[in-house]
């Protein structure tokens, strides 16, 4: 290791910075562990790193194309990427003496804006998009649930915005050590693969584990309070990791979604507190349903007031509730995004919505469906850009690779 590496390292305890991850002890076994002094979630396990993950603060995700229909150049970047992001993820760069080369006539392999820096929690999370298998002449072992979602009600999705062969998922509590995970592995695939598309992301609007409070997104509601949690195993079972009913290379994968999602700041600043709750079926402040006190308090759909029911048939709650939907839920780990104006003066602002399923078809479409159909939320908001893409298992020992066991 290079002076610089242990530099990158050692300031985090330095400084005394660097959080604990919380709630990561009761999650063991599921890719990450408590992170101190150093702040490092694992790398490999039977289950990617970055989906039950404590959500991190800051997202770089970026969806690619393959420009090569060799299948030797696509396994060799995977091999290269996986090295990287093994690295990277334990704050390292990307290679030995990889920013500041012995010789300064050699280009850097690394391109240095994260050198000094903590791991800050980073993690890096692959998927493949179907789109992949047919370009490499592989469509034998594409799972049936990785599929284009069907077009929605009101749906105005940019094709430039939505697709793509593979993706790369990087969290991280830190925005630049995000940012320099994507753009150095999008620079090793210089030849093999090209950017399709990129979402920045802050504030994340979801929790991952019982050990954060619950977040809130652009309308200023908490946004997550029945997600699914990495202390809830028999339910990831359940609703996230793809079971016998996938192929070998899938299972104890999952399935990632991915929905930009503008919100109509503007008009929603102009609606009334009380409209705004009935909408969503919450009060704004403790972010209780109406028929409770307390954010955990379960929703009474059945409940009913001189006016109707007293969470609204059209409420965001309830549609969106595994009540309504035969028991669909979701592992969702979203962001908040603002890109700045469209030119008329309102901020091109909204929800990355990514969320973790077992099957896509059975979990995310129906709800979907549903709400676009429904809720009256869907006034203030408006589907962009979308993505399907299925995320392998963990890597368990040192030879193991992304996509090693798709592509063999």
């Amino acid at each position: 290791m290079s002076p610089l590496q242990v530099t990158r390292r050692g300031l985090l305890g330095l400084a005394g910075a660097g959080a604990v991850l919380a709630g990561a002890g009761a999650a063991a076994g599921y890719g990450f562990s408590t992170g101190a002094p150093d702040d490092v979630v694992g790398f490999r396990g039977a289950h990617q790193a970055g989906i039950t993950t404590p959500a991190q603060d800051r997202l770089h995700f970026v969806a690619l194309d393959l420009t090569t229909t060799d299948r030797a150049a696509v396994d060799d970047l995977l091999r290269r990427w996986t090295v990287a992001a093994e690295r990277m993820t334990a704050g390292r760069e990307t290679a030995d003496r990889g920013a500041i080369p012995a010789d300064v006539h050699d280009a850097p392999a690394d391109t240095g804006e994260a050198l000094g820096l903590p791991a800050a929690a980073l993690t890096l999370t692959f998927g493949v998009g179907a789109t992949l298998f047919d370009r490499l002449g592989i469509t034998d072992r594409r799972p049936a649930p990785l599929a284009e979602l069907p077009g929605f009600q009101g749906d105005r999705l940019d094709p430039a915005r939505s697709g793509g062969d593979l993706c790369v998922q990087a969290c991280a509590n830190d925005p630049q050590v995000a940012v320099h995970a994507v753009r150095n592995l999008v620079r090793a695939g210089f030849g093999v693969t090209e950017v399709r598309w990129s979402q920045l992301g802050f504030g994340r609007t979801s929790s991952t584990s019982t050990g954060q409070d619950t977040p809130r997104n652009l309308f200023g509601f908490k946004d997550g309070t029945n997600n699914l949690k990495a202390e809830e195993p028999a339910l990831l079972d359940d609703h996230v990791w793809v079971g016998d009913e996938g192929p070998d290379w899938l299972r104890g994968g999952s399935y990632l979604v991915a929905r930009r999602i503008r919100m109509h700041i503007e008009t929603w600043d102009r609606t009334s507190l009380d409209e705004q709750q009935r909408i969503v079926g919450r009060d704004k402040g403790e972010g209780a349903p109406l028929t409770g006190t307390a954010e955990f308090d379960i929703a009474d759909l059945a409940a009913t007031g001189p006016a109707g029911p007293v969470i609204a048939d059209d409420a965001h709650i309830r549609l969106a509730s595994a009540q309504h939907n035969g028991g669909a839920r979701m592992l969702r780990r979203g962001y908040n995004f603002v890109d700045g104006s469209d030119g008329r003066g309102h901020l091109d602002a909204g929800l990355f919505f990514v969320a973790f399923v077992r099957d896509p078809q059975r979990q995310f479409v129906p709800v979907q469906r549903e709400l676009a159909r429904s809720d009256r939320m869907m006034e203030y908001l408006q589907h962009t850009g979308s993505a399907v893409f299925a995320v392998p298992a963990g890597l368990r020992d040192g030879d193991d690779y992304w996509g090693r066991t798709l592509l063999a």
